[in-house]
This record gives C-alpha cells, structure tokens and sequence, in this order.
C-alpha cells in the first residue's frame, strides 16, 4: 500500500509540476517581451529627450538673435507705448526686461521717462514690439522664467 501512494504521490507531483511549467511559460514568455518593451520605450524617451533639448537650444538662438542695429536706426521711442505694450501683453516688468535683455529697474525707468534705450537696447526692443502675447509668453518660458 505505501509502495501505491508513494507513486501515486510521485505521479500527481509530477503532473503538478508539468501544469506549472506550462502555466510559467507563457508568463516568462510575456515578462520578457515586456521587458523589451520597457527597454525600446526607454530608449525612444532618451532619444526623444535629446532631440527636444537640441531644438530648445535652435529655439534659444533664434530667440536670442541680435537684431540688427540698423532696425532700429528708424525706431521711435516711447515711454508711453512702452508701458501699453507691456501692460497689453500682461507681463511683469521683470518678464518684459527678459525679453528685452534688460532688468526690470530699467523697464520702469524707460516707462517713467528717466532714461532711454541705447542703441543696442532699442533694436532687441523693435524685435520683440510686434510680438503678441501668446508669442511673447512662448519666449519667456523658452529664456528660462
């Protein structure tokens, strides 16, 4: 008798772990291919990544392009331009001084009349003059604020 359940048991432990290796199979099977998965999409996010910084720092350039000082040549000035065209585009001094390449004391003095832009200074203003506010917040967050 214990000879019959020692096969018995040998047989049905067997059989269990034939029904497992099936079952584990198909699983490892899907681990692995997940973990391909997770491998390319790790891959596609770096690649992804690197892209996205180089065409950040194309953008940078191109925002931080000196306009040319001749532009500015024919430019008109004026304080109370300047302040409506910050206030229309709902920036902070600080913000439009970003833009401009100027701190936000020097935006409040032009607005005020104290001091006028330098050459250098008018013509990155008569670049940026046209701007409209979807744009300009673009720029912003493109310099960094």
């Amino acid at each position: 008798m214990s000879n019959l359940t020692t096969v018995l048991r040998s047989e049905i432990s067997r059989i269990a772990r034939k029904e497992i290796r099936s079952q584990t199979a198909t699983l490892q099977k899907q681990s692995a291919q997940y973990r391909r998965d997770v491998a390319e999409l790790k891959r596609q996010v770096v690649d992804l990544q690197r892209r996205l910084s180089f065409l950040e720092g194309q953008e940078k350039k191109r925002i931080e392009e000196q306009p040319s000082e001749k532009i500015a040549d024919g430019a008109r000035y004026s304080p109370k331009w300047l302040a409506s065209h910050r206030k229309k585009l709902g920036l902070s001094a600080a913000g439009y001084g970003k833009l401009v390449g100027v701190s936000q004391l020097t935006i409040y003095n032009w607005e005020q009349g104290k001091s006028n832009p330098r050459q250098a200074q008018l013509a990155k203003w008569v670049a940026i003059r046209g701007l409209g506010k979807r744009e300009a917040l673009k720029r912003l967050e493109m310099l960094g604020n």
